[in-house]
């Protein structure tokens, strides 16, 4: 190819638009076979972030895959061709469903997946293995903020209106989200708010984006970790106290209001200042402000809902902006910043352990007889639902349980809670099959290893984080020896013997999504790829002969009545440990130069050499408790495992936290420290509140750093 191809960035779900222009690679190996440049969209406005502007690095990064791999008998990954690969994987398969049953093998997915990969292996894992086994990485970041979008107003899209709805914005409430670094572009939108001295960012730690209140432009709330919950419920109590309710709103438009006024009638801001640590004067100011007239949104992140008691905490925000009558207000509105670059696509086709697409429920007979009738199966031959990706893995290598596993987009090693317990499950498997472009922490410990396609290479659809459907184009040939997982999933699907159609043409994968999703709660069966190659925006709910829906909510909530739900929670003291004298918070989160498990972005020079490794980040006064100095050798350890990292003392986080990165691996993996224990309604695990203790390493390295510290003072 030599044209320009107009695409998305491969990373979060801004999908910042990008222009590739293939360049004549082979004459420099150094080269990158495209250059980037940001285009003008809505979400990014032309910009991107360091990950952005590098991406193209990895397409022919020295480690990429060329070659399928299998483990030989001496223990080590060696190259193979297609058909002994693809074999083999077959073979196992039929093997381990013969004397399991189908249940014996699990797939795990990713939210970095096209929606037509996402779409083909939620179809291959209940077709062509027959298996209810499958869930995706998505648990781990979307899922509570799901549930309760789902139960409050009957539908789950991350940001039921344009991004760009923000900039008229007067005021923002930014919940556990550190935009400025997981997605730079963002920030652009807050701009409104700042100069309207409205932007509040709650958070334990003073982020990137917590600055973005400094000189007047809004405020920074600081509670204590694992206490979002509680604030969100002294506001609502002052919300209500101070009759500041947009009484019409809810009369007309929710029903749940009583019951929600005395569950937070003993959440009094005095209350909530012991628990949270957040003055009360502070608590009213900020609710006063919410209520002060048009141009408020209320938005959530993770670091509010990867908890055991996420989905009541995301639930309460919603509560409070239903108070206020947020959702479905022009200028005005309620959302949650989706992560992952599909991971809205990635959860409504097919991927959950209980969805079909279309955001259908996989145990309504009405649902899977649609998409029966799609496939050309019976009803009968869909398997039900299956458990969520904890529960999955902990069923790894266990009696009864999952003996083969298929992972596609994650790394599993990385990005997991509780890491050393899932290491030793996947090394229990009889076979671990891994789609990747590099050899994953994951991918190191497959009996076979398919390398795949990357985003420059390769057709198909994205869903951001608005809900907007858009394309990925094809830039570039990819290399000889690797395959796009559309192809591989057909081929293996041809070697078991599926008598359902697999297509590997991206195109017709999508008019068969759409087809299968027609009638859904996400419908997509008004979009094609025609309309979105002219550029039309295409925002779900789509059906065919609508114009879409770029804003929900606006005349009806989508339960049968029309009506929100306001949905009354309560703290539950139990929810998580609390930390001992000798022990500290751990807050886990992201950097501006990596992604999620780092497999891609510590693969890229620049990037790895501003962020080379993990730091602990502690506060002065805790270090000094400690007797630990900036940059010493240090272990975050609980029962579950131990991190060995350096010291970075910062007063932008509280004393009683340390925060950790999650993006690397080995004896670097936050996760090591990460509970399993899962909020009991999206099964999201324990991810940002964890007890640990952390202690000094004595060592050569640690002994002359802080030597020449004291030296220097």
């Amino acid at each position: 190819m030599t044209r320009p191809a107009d695409s998305h960035c491969p990373y979060c779900a801004l999908q910042c638009a990008m222009t590739l222009t293939p360049t004549d690679a082979a004459a420099d190996a150094a080269t990158p076979p495209v250059t980037v440049a940001g285009r003008d969209f809505p979400t990014n406005r032309g910009g991107l972030c360091k990950k952005g502007w590098t991406s193209a690095e990895l397409l022919r990064a020295p480690a990429r895959l060329g070659a399928p791999l299998l483990r030989g008998a001496d223990g080590a990954l060696h190259e193979a061709s297609w058909d002994e690969a693809l074999d083999l994987v077959a073979t196992r398969l039929r093997g381990i469903r013969s004397a399991h049953g189908a249940d014996a093998v699990g797939v795990f997915g990713g939210g970095g997946l096209t929606n037509e990969k996402a779409y083909l292996l939620g179809k291959f894992a209940r077709l062509a293995l027959g298996t209810s086994r499958i869930d995706y990485n998505g648990r781990y970041c979307m899922s509570s903020a799901a549930a309760a979008g789902n139960r409050a107003f009957g539908v789950d899209r991350g940001l039921p209106f344009p991004l760009e709805d923000l900039d008229g914005a007067s005021t923002i409430l930014l919940l556990g989200t550190n935009v400025a670094e997981t997605m730079p572009p963002f920030i652009g939108h807050l701009a409104g708010a700042q100069a309207a001295g409205g932007l509040v960012v709650v958070d334990p730690r003073r982020t990137a984006t917590a600055r973005l209140t400094d000189e007047g432009k809004g405020m920074h709330v600081q509670p204590a970790p694992g206490t979002d919950l509680a604030l969100l419920l002294g506001l609502i109590h002052v919300v209500i106290a101070e009759r500041l309710v947009d009484e019409a709103y809810i009369g007309a438009r929710t029903v749940g209001f009583d019951r929600l006024r005395r569950s937070v009638a003993s959440w009094w801001p005095e209350r909530v200042q012991s628990v949270t640590g957040v003055a009360a004067l502070t608590l009213r100011r900020l609710a006063r402000r919410l209520a002060s007239g048009a141009g408020t949104y209320i938005l959530t992140g993770r670091g509010v809902e990867q908890h055991v008691d996420g989905t009541d905490t995301a639930t309460a925000a919603i509560n409070l902006a239903l108070l206020l009558g947020l959702p479905g207000r022009p200028g005005s509105g309620y959302g949650t910043l989706t992560g992952q670059g599909n991971g809205q696509g990635g959860r409504e086709h097919g991927q959950k352990c209980d969805q079909l697409p279309g955001y259908r429920k996989i145990v309504d007979p009405e649902a899977r007889a649609h998409v029966a009738r799609v496939w050309g199966v019976d009803p009968d031959d869909i398997p039900g639902p299956g458990v969520p990706a904890v529960e999955l893995l902990q069923l790894l290598g266990q009696s009864g349980g999952v003996r083969a596993l298929m992972v596609h987009g994650s790394n599993l090693v990385v990005s997991s809670p509780n890491v050393d317990a899932v290491r030793a499950g996947l090394e229990r498997l009889d076979l671990l099959v891994v789609c990747d472009f590099f050899l994953s922490e994951t991918a190191a410990l497959a009996d076979v290893v398919l390398p795949i396609t990357q985003w420059a290479e390769e057709e198909g659809t994205m869903t951001n984080l608005e809900g907007r459907v858009i394309r990925r184009r094809r830039a570039i040939t990819p290399p000889t020896g690797v395959r796009d997982e559309l192809w591989i999933l057909a081929e293996l699907a041809g070697r078991l013997d599926c008598v359902a159609a697999f297509d590997t043409d991206p195109e017709r994968v999508f008019e068969e999504l759409r087809l299968a999703s027609e009638g859904g709660i996400a419908d997509y069966s008004g979009i094609d790829y025609a309309m979105l190659d002219r550029g039309d925006a295409a925002y779900w709910p789509y059906p065919r002969g609508s114009a879409g829906t770029p804003r929900l909510f606006a005349e009806r909530f989508a339960h049968p009545d029309g009506l929100a739900r306001l949905v009354a929670v309560s703290v539950r003291e139990s929810a998580r440990p609390r930390p001992g004298d000798d022990e500290v918070t751990l807050v886990t989160g992201r950097l501006l130069e990596h992604y999620q498990s780092g497999a891609q972005t510590r693969r890229v020079p620049e990037l790895l050499d501003a962020q080379p490794e993990a730091l602990a980040s502690l506060h002065p006064a805790t270090a000094d408790r400690l007797g630990i100095a900036d940059g010493d050798d240090l272990e975050v350890a609980n029962h579950r495992g131990a991190v060995h990292v350096r010291a970075r003392l910062t007063t932008d986080i509280r004393p009683d936290a340390v925060f950790l990165p999650f993006h690397y691996g080995d004896a670097q993996a936050a996760n090591l420290l990460t509970s399993d224990a899962v909020d009991p309604v999206s099964a999201m695990p324990e991810f940002k509140t964890n007890v640990v203790r952390v202690t000094r390493i004595t060592s050569p390295a640690s002994a002359a750093r802080r030597t020449e510290a004291e030296v220097h003072a």
